[in-house]
């Protein structure tokens, strides 16, 4: 039915991993149709080698955002899709899908340009919603074209990848990755130190994010004085992250990119929540899984659907009540 398709999500990497699924759906159902994703630039090494996708277009947002947003349409209409899927619901994009120049054009009912799609999905978010995940969000963009079957997110590192991370997977070991985007999103620096000292001096802890993580990552090693704790902060690509957390006996992670990918290897997660809700559809995937908040119900919580640069009310409960033993539990 479609010959060339395209994907649509330059948001950030969680929403990313998030489109798979998608992705997998849609060469399942149609196996020889060519698949292109556009994405971010600065995200395209979760795709690496990448099985069926046939070329990653990349947007340019840090510079000449524009020019480059253009160069992309004329590019898109070049390409000649049959079918675009457009899962982000802002108007750049759904400019990109109204003028792709595909037959058949997909999105969400509030991007603003959705009157010019050829079929809108309504679009549900909110903390009512305990069974809906993004993922269910995303794939009911293409049910009307393939079936309901839920299909998980999922990503491809290289056997290279795997090969690199063997060395560190000879002792028992845990994966954090302490740090977000969003302070409220962020277990505070203080009570990973306090959880860290108390895991058994024997387990290897690895601390995991970007370069711009890793002075966070130093702090809490030497707060902690735990001897086998070892910072890989912009160190590992983003598959050889995922790599080495699909064999962690688990993960310790916030409401942040590092949860998708646990969940993209169905690796082991404890997922920390503090000022967002698993209500909002964002929770982790893996078998097993489990979230840890706050026990008592605080008034002010969620007090937004992403998170802010403090907090709100100025004491942080939601973090800072949560008990650190539920963590040591989880070991």
């Amino acid at each position: 039915m479609f010959n060339r398709i395209l994907i649509i999500q330059t948001a950030s990497i969680g929403d990313v991993i998030l489109t798979t699924p998608v992705l997998e759906k849609l060469h399942a159902f149609f196996p020889e149709a060519r698949i292109d994703l556009l994405i971010k630039r600065g995200n395209q090494d979760l795709f690496t080698a990448h099985p069926f996708i046939d070329t990653l277009l990349l947007w340019n947002k840090s510079q000449r955002k524009y020019r480059n947003f253009f160069h992309l349409l004329k590019k898109v209409r070049a390409n000649r899709y049959d079918l675009v899927v457009n899962l982000q619901r802002f108007a750049a994009t759904g400019l990109l899908t109204a003028f792709s120049g595909a037959a058949v054009r997909i999105g969400f009912d509030k991007n603003p340009f959705s009157l010019f799609f050829t079929k809108s999905v309504k679009h549900r978010i909110g903390k009512t919603e305990a069974d809906w995940h993004e993922i269910h969000r995303n794939l009911a963009l293409v049910a009307h074209l393939t079936d309901e079957k839920i299909f998980k997110p999922k990503l491809y590192p290289s056997q290279i990848d795997f090969a690199r991370l063997s060395q560190f997977k000879t002792k028992n070991y845990i994966c954090i990755a302490p740090a977000s985007l969003w302070f409220t999103k962020q277990y505070p620096k203080e009570k990973w130190v306090d959880f860290i000292r108390q895991i058994d001096r024997e387990t290897h802890v690895y601390l995991l994010g970007s370069a711009t993580d890793a002075e966070l990552c130093d702090h809490i090693i030497k707060q902690s004085g735990h001897p086998n704790c070892f910072n890989f902060c912009g160190r590992l690509s983003l598959l050889e992250s995922a790599a080495l957390m699909r064999d962690a006996a688990m993960n310790f992670v916030n409401d942040s990119a590092p949860m998708h990918l646990a969940s993209a290897l169905n690796a082991k997660t404890t997922a920390i929540y503090c000022s967002t809700v698993p209500e909002f559809g964002f929770g982790p995937l893996a078998d097993g899984a489990a979230i840890i908040q706050v026990a008592d119900e605080l008034p002010c919580r969620p007090c937004g659907l992403h998170g802010w640069k403090t907090c709100p009310e100025k004491h942080f409960k939601c973090a800072l009540d949560i008990q650190t033993k539920k963590l040591i539990a989880r070991i």
